[in-house]
């Protein structure tokens, strides 16, 4: 098969959306690089031109020299199929693992971190059931209704980075993990009642967890001290302890011993104003033999 004649069916910049690098995120951008000049090295070494190398694994030339110029995520398939092509010897399918996490927004990757260090989580969401919390269909209808809306591998990238962070649960030792719920949360069927009864059903497996303690925060309570926005407090061995809040730094992380005073000030007022989790298991319950 010639090259030119293959070109028009190959996969180009059009048919791969969401698989731009983010310009902010150093870490990436230093990974993409890495692995572009990886595959592009290993061409030469074969002598195969770009447009040559395309056609053998499926694209076309412009998207093989903006992924060796690291301008480009590479899909795992990619790098698998060069290195079959190019004789790697599974040198450059080792890189999927590294790839994977470049394609998780740097934020999450972020927050994932600091989880992953953390023995202690307290988590307060107004808006929706907590990330940690959702399951994926649950995720993929609250990622649909964004306006401007995702694209699909965009919506999957997300999906999949949640999923990721529920490493958080696997842990040994497993962290002590403190949510607080707001009812209206739980009763909005994003995605379909099929996939509310399924949420539904997660959290009341969640909730059994010895080291998970699940509230919900009534629509009907006339105080509140969550009007301010979401709180997230996550406390290492070491004693130290990282918070976020929109109310305070504008959502930054802080380490601040009087901003952390404030931020587990309001989640300990918001947990006293939510029901209990023994009430709160039996209100979820109640819920799902309502949806």
């Amino acid at each position: 098969m010639s090259v030119d004649g293959a070109v028009a069916r190959l996969k180009s910049e059009a048919d791969e959306p969401g698989w731009e690098v983010d310009p902010d995120d150093d870490w990436g951008l230093a990974v993409i690089a890495t692995v572009g000049r990886q595959l592009k090295l290993r061409r030469e070494a074969v002598g195969m031109r770009a447009a040559e190398f395309g056609v053998a694994v499926g694209y076309g030339e412009d998207m093989v020299y903006k992924i060796e110029g690291g301008k480009r995520i590479p899909r795992p398939e990619y790098l698998d199929r060069a290195d079959e092509v190019l004789g790697a010897e599974g040198l450059l399918s080792a890189m999927k693992e590294d790839v994977r996490r470049v394609r998780y927004p740097k934020k999450v990757r972020d927050l994932a971190q600091l989880e992953a260090r953390a023995v202690e989580l307290q988590l307060y969401d107004p808006l929706h059931i907590h990330g940690l919390l959702q399951t994926p269909e649950y995720a993929r209808g609250l990622l649909l209704m964004r306006r401007p809306a995702y694209t699909g591998d965009e919506v999957e990238r997300f999906i999949a980075a949640r999923v990721a962070r529920k490493a958080v649960f696997e842990r040994d030792p497993v962290p002590e993990l403190s949510f607080v719920l707001e009812e209206w949360t739980l009763r909005r069927p994003l995605g379909g009642r099929t996939v509310l009864r399924r949420q539904l059903e997660h959290l009341l497996e969640v909730a059994q967890l010895r080291n998970v303690e699940l509230q919900v925060m009534p629509m009907d309570r006339e105080e509140h001290a969550g009007v301010d926005g979401g709180i997230e407090v996550l406390k290492t061995e070491d004693g130290s302890a990282v918070g976020r809040s929109v109310a305070v730094a504008n959502g930054r992380p802080v380490s601040d011993a009087k901003q952390l005073r404030i931020l587990e000030l309001r989640y300990g007022i918001i947990r006293a104003q939510a029901l209990t989790p023994r009430e709160s298991t039996a209100f979820i319950e109640q819920l799902l033999g309502e949806t």
